[in-house]
C-alpha cells in the first residue's frame, strides 16, 4: 500500500475534492438510500437476489445517479425505459429509479443531518493556511445542500456538481471532465491539480485525466482496489496529508 507519507501539496496548484465519503460520510447516507430504494424495487419485481453493499462499490458508487441505476440493472440483466430526468419517482424508467433514490436520500439528510470528517476539516483548515485554491467535484445533485449541512459551503469558490454537470454536458466520472472543469474553473492546469476520492470510478477518473496527483481515501473500496483504479496514493484519513 502506498501511504500519505512524503505525500506534499505545497507543490500542487489547486485540490480537488470529490464529496461524499470524502469530506462528509454522506457515502453511508447514500448507501441506505440505495439499499431502500433497489431492494423495495427488486422485491416487487420478484426473483432477484438483494442488493448489497458489494453492488454499492461495483455497479454505484461515484458515479452520477442514473448512470448508477443503469449500472447496476445491466448487473441484474434488468432492462428499463430510459424516462426523463422529470419522471415521477414511482415511474419504472431509469430515470425514475433515481429519482426515487433521491427522496430516500433527502429523508435521511433532513433526519440525520450530516458532520464533515474531522481529518478533512483539518486538511481544509491546513490548505486555507497556505491560500490552496479547492473544489469540490460530486456526481451529486445534492452537494451544495450536504456542504451547507456540514458548514463546509462557504470554503469552495468551485463546486462542479451534478447540476452544473447536467448544464454544461460533461460526462461523469469515470471519464475526467467534472475535475477538469472544476481545475479549469480555478485557472489551474490538470497537471497541477490534485484530485481526492474515495470511490474507485473518481481515481480513475483522476488517471484518465493525467492529473498530477491521485488520493485516494479508503472508506470500504479497499486500499488494493483504489490503487489499482488509479490512486498514486491511498489513506485512511485526509488528516494524514496535513503538513506537520
Amino acid at each position: 500500500m502506498t501511504t500519505a507519507s512524503g505525500t506534499s501539496l505545497e507543490s500542487y496548484g489547486a485540490v480537488l475534492f470529490d464529496l461524499d465519503g470524502v469530506l462528509t460520510p454522506t457515502a453511508e447516507v447514500h448507501m441506505r438510500a440505495w439499499d431502500r430504494m433497489f431492494n423495495s424495487y427488486l422485491e416487487s419485481r420478484g426473483g432477484q437476489q438483494p442488493y448489497t453493499e458489494k453492488d454499492y462499490y461495483d455497479y454505484v458508487d461515484g458515479k452520477p445517479r442514473y448512470d448508477g441505476v443503469r449500472s447496476f440493472l445491466a448487473s441484474r440483466h434488468i432492462q428499463l425505459p430510459e424516462g426523463t430526468p422529470d419522471d415521477s419517482p414511482e415511474a419504472e424508467t431509469v430515470c425514475g429509479l433515481g429519482n426515487r433514490k433521491n427522496v430516500e436520500f433527502s429523508r435521511v439528510l433532513e433526519t440525520d443531518g450530516v458532520q464533515a470528517y474531522p481529518g478533512s476539516v483539518r486538511l481544509l483548515d491546513w490548505l486555507a493556511t497556505v491560500k490552496k485554491p479547492m473544489a469540490v467535484v460530486s456526481s451529486s445533485r445534492n452537494a451544495r445542500a450536504v456542504l451547507q449541512a456540514a458548514g463546509l459551503l462557504e470554503r469552495f469558490p468551485v463546486i462542479v456538481d451534478g447540476n452544473v454537470a447536467a448544464d454544461r454536458r460533461l460526462a461523469g466520472k469515470p471519464a475526467p471532465d467534472t475535475f477538469a472543469a472544476a481545475a479549469a474553473d480555478l485557472g489551474v492546469g490538470v497537471d497541477r491539480s490534485v484530485v481526492v476520492e474515495d470511490a474507485l470510478s473518481g481515481v480513475a477518473a483522476g488517471r484518465a485525466g493525467r492529473f498530477g496527483l491521485v488520493i485516494g481515501v479508503d472508506r470500504g473500496a479497499g486500499a488494493q482496489r483504489l490503487l489499482e483504479s488509479g490512486a498514486d496514493v491511498v489513506v485512511a484519513d485526509l488528516g494524514e496529508l496535513v503538513a506537520q
